[in-house]
């Protein structure tokens, strides 16, 4: 009996450290993947302008006059001009230049915007570029596809992988859903809807995230802790969680808290934490602060 004992707990302990070690590698390669993402041509590293757009004519160029000014090896002084008018966008372009969309010259046509799902890019050499709108604010957001904080990034510091951040959690549906206020770094608010309340323990202590919706049945959590000023990003830090299951349960993987682009670029627009979102206490997983913490 004792000898059937001490196989049973040798069996529990090697599918432990099974668990352990698998979770280890699968947040490695996530770690991979989100510096991957970030180093890409069309990642955050890669943006090296945000402009506003005023109604009317905005012109677009390396000359430093232009609304729009281009860096001066990149672009020709005139390259064209974006016309904002009754919520639209308008391109034309100077005839001397060669803007391209998906691989052909354009002249003049009517950009869609970000909030479409399927924003106009836009290639005009190294640089790439494509209209934003938020809360009725547009404006041109700039890529360069060489850029040196693409080749210069040296990585994101996280917490030390641990299993116990990994958090079985249950969601509190909104029935029906209802929509939450969330701020922005422009010092917007824009309204979301929120599909409930991840509700998740911490030894032994309940708190709580309001939750938006994310794809595939996941929950996008934006949220701040005591760790947010300190050792992480002061804006706050985003989570995916698994996919939601049909009983209301989900695993909250505090090891994949992230970083939001405003950490990394002066050109993002990121939402922050709403009030009930900052949590009480320190979130000791995911990823630390990067650089500076703009």
């Amino acid at each position: 009996m004792i000898a059937s004992l001490l196989l049973m707990a040798s069996a529990t302990n090697m599918l432990a450290d099974s668990t352990v070690e698998d979770h280890k590698a699968e947040i490695e390669e996530w770690h991979r993947q989100r510096v991957e993402s970030l180093t890409a041509q069309d990642g955050w590293l890669s943006l090296i302008g945000l402009f506003w757009l005023h109604e009317g004519s905005n012109s677009i160029g390396s000359d430093p006059q232009a609304d729009i000014n281009l860096p001066t090896d990149k672009s020709p002084p005139q390259a064209g001009a974006l016309t904002l008018a009754n919520d639209e966008v308008h391109l034309q372009v100077d005839e001397s230049t060669n803007i391209t969309h998906e691989g052909r010259t354009v002249s003049s046509m009517t950009l869609a915007v970000d909030t479409t799902g399927q924003p106009t890019i836009l290639d005009l050499g190294d640089l790439q570029f494509f209209v934003i709108e938020r809360s009725g604010k547009y404006g041109l957001r700039v890529r360069d596809r060489h850029h040196p904080a693409r080749f210069s990034f040296p990585g994101v510091e996280m917490f030390p992988i641990d299993f116990d951040w990994r958090i079985n959690g249950r969601l509190a549906t909104h029935d029906p859903p209802r929509t939450i206020p969330i701020p922005n770094v422009l010092g917007q608010v824009n309204h979301q809807e929120s599909p409930g309340t991840a509700i998740f323990k911490v030894e032994g202590h309940s708190y709580s995230i309001e939750a938006l919706a994310g794809s595939r049945g996941r929950l996008y959590l934006i949220f701040a802790d005591q760790t947010s000023g300190r050792e992480t990003y002061g804006g706050g830090r985003f989570l995916y969680s698994e996919p939601v299951a049909d009983n209301g349960t989900v695993v909250i993987d505090f090891n994949k808290a992230y970083n939001p682009p405003c950490a990394f670029t002066d050109y993002a627009t990121c939402p922050l934490p709403p009030r009930q979102n900052k949590l009480p206490i320190r979130i000791d997983a995911g990823e630390k602060s990067y650089g500076e913490d703009h």
